[in-house]
Order: structure tokens, then sequence, then C-alpha cells
């Protein structure tokens, strides 16, 4: 996923934009895309708000038929939090009876720079939806994830410039029994991502969510940090595909991560926006490469210099 641009699919199905009240817009038969429900984010007088939009898509669609839901912007979302959609959506989960997947906060910077974007507790959307299989939110500003159980989710992304360590606890201590793929974008502490690899403990340890077999721990500006405490994690053992990407990895982090526990099970590793050396990447590709592991090491950077001898490097996603 990509913050530059609107989803284009989820759950496996294309997005397609809810249209306004008054476009001539033919609807494409209701379980065969995810519905993209927005509303501008810098509203003006006479604009339909988001909470309109959706009560008009209600009596729009065949509701019973409704697989996938994307929320993009809504009114002021740099100001008023998700709460009242996250509220929305409950109350229609009596007719939403087919619902599979949702992502919350779909929007770009020009829409509302992700470290803007205020969610809230976004737990009570999977209570209420027992039968989902893939959530998604974006956006860490007052976002609230405590622990909770669900038997049926199967993929859940947090893509965040900074990701509370209260709320990296809360998903890595709840109980997700059925959870294939989780991918968390830590970001950066200026923008309130102030966890630690011992935030991550019960997720490492291998001893939350038995099903999962693709890991994202992602945009991290402590990636070394992390990448050292995957090399030992026992989780690693059951992953097919595991992502370091985005965040600054250092030669130093590639070496702990290439000298902790073998990798050569992975079908792919993710180490894209990376600050590694040429020799450093060499040496990952030759470990890996020849025991069939697709190994992205894409979108190389090269530090700044500051002048006065230290070098400034950045996540891929942070405000």
């Amino acid at each position: 996923m990509t913050v530059g641009t609107h989803l284009q699919e989820l759950h496996g199905l294309p997005v397609f934009d809810f249209p306004d009240a008054d476009a001539q817009v033919e609807l494409p038969a209701t379980d065969s895309v995810a519905w993209r429900i927005s509303a501008p984010t810098y509203s003006d007088p006479g604009d339909e708000l988001w909470g309109q939009q959706f009560e008009r898509f209600l009596k729009t669609v065949d509701t019973g038929r409704v697989r996938a839901l994307v929320v993009g912007g809504w009114d002021e979302a740099y100001e008023n939090s998700s709460a009242d959609i996250v509220t929305a959506l409950i109350g229609a989960n009596n007719r939403l009876t087919a619902l599979e997947a949702v992502f919350l906060g779909d929007m770009t910077g020009e829409d509302c720079e992700i470290s803007w974007i205020i969610q809230s507790d976004v737990t009570p959307l999977l209570a209420a939806y027992p039968a989902l299989r893939e959530f998604g939110v974006r956006g860490g500003s007052q976002l609230a994830f405590p622990s909770v159980r669900h038997s049926g989710l199967e993929t859940l992304v947090v893509e965040t410039g900074g990701l509370p360590a209260e709320v990296v606890r809360g998903i890595a201590g709840s109980d997700l029994p059925a959870l294939r793929r989780l991918e968390l974008w830590l970001g950066t502490d200026e923008y309130g991502g102030d966890s630690t690899p011992e935030d991550l403990a019960p997720l490492l340890a291998g001893t939350a969510f038995p099903a999962l077999r693709r890991l994202g721990l992602c945009d991290s500006v402590i990636q070394d940090a992390v990448a050292a405490a995957v090399a030992g994690a026992p989780v690693v053992a059951r992953l097919e595909r595991l992502d370091l990407s985005m965040g600054v990895l250092t030669d130093e982090g590639a070496a702990a991560l290439l000298d902790g526990q073998p990798l050569t099970h992975l079908t792919h590793l993710d180490l894209s926006h990376h600050y590694l050396s040429e020799a450093m990447g060499e040496r990952v590709r030759a470990a890996l490469v020849p025991y069939g592991v697709t190994v992205d090491l894409s979108d190389a950077q090269v530090g700044e210099d500051d002048g006065d001898g230290d070098v400034w490097r950045y996540v891929a996603v942070a405000e």
C-alpha cells in the first residue's frame, strides 16, 4: 500500500467510488467491488458530509451483498476523529451482513497528511462484525486498539507516521487465532511512534497469532533495533513473507538479521527504502537468493550530511 494514491483494491475487489448525489453513474453489482465512501476533508458549505453520503449509500445499494468498504476522507479529518464513522458503521451492522473487509482512512497527503488524520478506538468495529476477515486503518493520532478477540480476522494493517506503544501492545496482546497477515507502520517518535521492540514481545515470541504467515514491521526510525529483535524471534520460523521496508535500516540491522536464525525458508524479504551499502546488499542477496528467496532492495537511500559530521536518515512515511 502507498499513501500517495488511494486504494485501488481491497479484499481482492476493485475499489469503486460511490458517486455524488447528482452524478449520473451506472453502479456495478453490489458484491463485485469494494465501495469507497468519501467526503471532502476540507469541506465547504453545501458539501455532502460523510454521514450523509453513508446514509444515501445504505438506501441505494443492496446492503446485504456489500463485501468490502473503504472509508475515505471525512469532514475536517484533521480536527474530527473517526469516532462518528465507527459509530455509523456499527449502527449498520444488521444491514451490512456480508461485510468482510473495511479500510478506515484512505486519504492521500492532498486529502490529509497521514499524521494529521485523527482516529479513535477502532476495536468496536471488530466486535460489531464477527465475520470481518480484513481490517486496515490509516492514521495514528488518537488511535486506540485495546486488546480484543476476533476469531475470523485474517489481515490487519495499521498505517501511521507514528504508532503509539500502547496501540502496539494492544495489538500484540490481542487474541486473533485466524490472523495470517499483520502489517504495522511504526513510524517516528516525532509523530507519536514511541514503541520499542519490547512492546512487540508477544508477537515476536510466537505466542500470539498462531496462523501468522506474513509479518510487516515497517517505516520505523529504529528499524535496526527491530531487525535485531526479529533476528532471534521464534515467530520468524513459520513466516512466509517478512517485510522490514520503509524504515531506517542500515548495515548494522541487516548484519544482525543475517547473523540470526536462518531466513532461507522465506519466499519474500522486503527491505525496500533502506540505507544499506552496496556490499551489504550483495551479502543479503548472496545469503538468500540462491535458496529461492525473493529479496526487495529497491529504493536505496543515502543519508543527508548535516555538515557537522552527523548523517540524517528518514523513514519513507512520517507526516
